[in-house]
């Protein structure tokens, strides 16, 4: 949303001009269902570092049996609907959209926001996305195997989420005892136009310690941030869901190796140790009596310029993003539920 349009060309053009239209999954001037139902379909938009869909599912077992099957008619045959698929491996398709049913989230999992947030696993809200989650694996597999990769997911989900926290309390730490460097103020403004914590999400970091009034959230920065700030983004916007994914898509090998477990690890390690120099680097300056004053390229630069909130301040002083649009429709995170969609 912040940066100009020469850095977001892969963010906006799925999330734009191809976002929930016919033609991105079944292709202008062919419209062929037999090319929809092939899972390559979904690569163009569901791949890359926040949301590994492509990856997991193309490198986990159950993309294997497509990759060197697929041409085979025998064991793929795109003429059918998909309510009569009885491929020999699943696709994309044949699971999220089981029948041919378009509400692709109707078959996701508990977790929200591409697995970066936890859930309780037993509310039973949850009861019915699991059982129908099993349902489409018992096609080939026993409830009781689809329950256990359900749990094994879980698990892992859970573990993942005990670094991340620790990662972000470390850096909470550095806020609230002023050595973070830069602090918020030190900072060219966020693409909302205010100085907020960029890690103060929601409900977790509230107060004004944290920049901002009581309920005012800040927003992820994956730049023009401190180290501490843009390692703890990667650990769960990127490592939580490479995990997730790679439990979701039989790809465990890639939620643990590659940037799964083993990259959270790292990144929790390289958070420690950014907080510990920060720490002895303000204790040496107390000491000595030096008041350090954070750069002017924080604050300012050809690039940083070209940003949302430095906009925003030069424009159209003591307004936010919020002020300017109070009810922006590209803010809206809501989905329609199963029940609304299906009525369609």
């Amino acid at each position: 949303i912040e940066r100009p349009p020469g850095d977001t060309a892969g963010c906006t053009f799925c999330h734009t001009s191809s976002e929930e239209r016919c033609s991105t999954c079944h292709q202008r001037h062919q419209f062929d269902p037999r090319v929809a139902r092939r899972a390559e379909q979904c690569k163009t938009c569901h791949w890359g570092k926040d949301h590994r869909d492509w990856e997991a599912y193309d490198i986990g077992l159950h993309g294997v049996v497509y990759q060197v099957n697929k041409w085979k008619p025998e064991q793929f045959d795109f003429s059918k609907k998909l309510s009569d698929a009885d491929y020999v491996g699943p696709t994309c398709q044949y699971c999220h959209m089981r029948g041919g049913h378009h509400n692709v989230q109707r078959f996701g999992t508990v977790y929200t926001s591409m697995g970066m947030s936890m859930a309780d696993r037993g509310a039973p809200i949850w009861n019915e996305k699991r059982d129908r989650w099993v349902s489409v694996c018992d096609d080939c597999h026993s409830p009781r195997f689809a329950r256990e990769q359900l749990q094994a997911l879980d698990e892992a989900v859970k573990d993942a989420g005990l670094k991340y926290r620790e990662t972000f309390k470390v850096a909470e730490d550095l806020l609230v005892d002023g050595v973070l460097d830069p602090m918020p103020k030190d900072l060219c403004p966020d693409w909302s136009g205010q100085h907020l914590w960029s890690l103060k999400i929601g409900a977790y970091h509230d107060g004004e310690a944290y920049g901002g009034k009581t309920g005012e959230s800040g927003e992820f920065r994956m730049s023009n941030c401190t180290d501490v700030e843009r390692l703890c983004f990667e650990s769960v916007g990127y490592f939580q869901t490479y995990i997730y994914k790679g439990m979701a898509h039989g790809s465990w090998n890639d939620a643990t190796y590659s940037d799964g477990s083993f990259g959270i690890d790292r990144w929790l390690v390289n958070v420690k140790q950014n907080a510990s120099r920060a720490r002895r680097l303000a204790t040496s300056e107390k000491k000595v009596g030096i008041t350090w004053q954070p750069e002017e390229f924080w604050k300012t630069g050809e690039w940083l310029d070209e940003l949302t909130g430095p906009y925003i301040v030069k424009n159209h002083p003591g307004k936010t993003i919020f002020d300017l649009c109070p009810d922006p429709g590209w803010l809206d995170t809501h989905h329609a539920p199963a029940e609304e969609v299906e009525s369609l």
